[in-house]
């Protein structure tokens, strides 16, 4: 699967697991209810979550697809 700005946070963790670590390098840090972390995954875009935590899109979509590669 490649990421790209439009992919749905919740399919990168339906189709890799728990990437937080990755994103927490960026300053994104976890929702800290699960049920409300759930929701907001199935609507955030990789291009909403960086704008979001202001970190350029192309950076983030970069670092985000060399991790998943890591976990095939």
């Amino acid at each position: 699967m490649e990421i790209t700005k439009k992919t749905l946070v919740s399919d990168i963790l339906k189709e890799y697991g728990d990437i937080a670590s990755v994103m927490e390098i960026f300053g994104v840090k976890r929702v800290g209810i699960f049920s409300l972390r759930k929701i907001i995954t199935r609507v955030i875009t990789v291009q909403m979550a960086a704008k979001i935590h202001r970190i350029p899109l192309d950076k983030f979509l970069d670092i985000l697809n060399k991790a998943v590669q890591s976990k095939v």
